[in-house]
């Protein structure tokens, strides 16, 4: 399963790469306001940015739900950088959007994706990536990894070629239930993915480890 770091924030994006674990970047407009990145030129650069940073994929969304516009928007963030995929929403121009890009040569992860129904037009149009949102799915009472493994099977009984990338990930146990129900990526904040170099035992054993070592001086 590869990782990548949901965030616009360029500090965090170093310290995971630094990890070397780092397989690429998804971003949002909302994560992009963040960080305080303004205008169309400022969120080109900071693309570009984040593009020079990490070797693999970078999502970058485009804000429009209008056909035109999303092709319009879409082709100016895939000539930022070769790494760039076009994230567009699972909306009736996005799926038409993707399909045009698919054919044009242009890489898509289909975003906001909260059904398995949802999932199959992303495949069908093409999309190299369709993002379930399994926090916000459990903020509605329902259970968000059931959905990433719903989506896995399918595509696994169709030949489906999207990967499966898990979003909206809240905590390092989605992380691992994730990776047990077959997702191809897993993006998320900085705090989970460090989340999972944590465990009790371990800080205990270090401090044994310490005072033993301090008794060979």
């Amino acid at each position: 399963m590869k990782f990548f770091l949901d965030t616009a924030n360029l500090a965090q994006i170093r310290e995971a790469n630094e990890l070397g674990i780092l397989d690429g970047v998804t971003t949002n407009p909302t994560l992009m306001s963040k960080e305080g990145v303004k205008g169309e030129a400022g969120v080109m650069n900071h693309y570009r940015t984040i593009c020079e940073m990490v070797h693999g994929d970078v999502s970058a969304e485009v804000f429009s739900t209008d056909f035109d516009e999303i092709i319009k928007e879409g082709k100016k963030l895939a000539a930022i950088h070769p790494n760039i995929v076009v994230k567009v929403p699972i909306v009736k121009d996005g799926v038409k959007a993707m399909k045009w890009f698919t054919d044009h040569g242009i890489r898509t992860n289909c975003t906001l994706v909260f059904s398995a129904g949802q999932a199959i037009l992303c495949a069908k149009a093409g999309a190299a990536y369709v993002s379930p949102f399994i926090g916000r799915i459990d903020d509605s009472g329902w259970d968000g990894v059931q959905l990433v493994e719903q989506i896995v099977r399918i595509y696994k009984v169709q030949g489906f070629k999207t990967q499966v990338l898990a979003a909206s990930i809240r905590n390092p146990n989605h992380i691992i239930r994730c990776a047990e129900a077959g997702a191809d990526v897993c993006t998320c904040p900085l705090e989970p993915l460090l989340g999972l170099l944590k465990h009790p035992l371990t800080d205990i054993g270090l401090a044994k480890f310490a005072a033993d070592a301090k008794k060979t001086e």
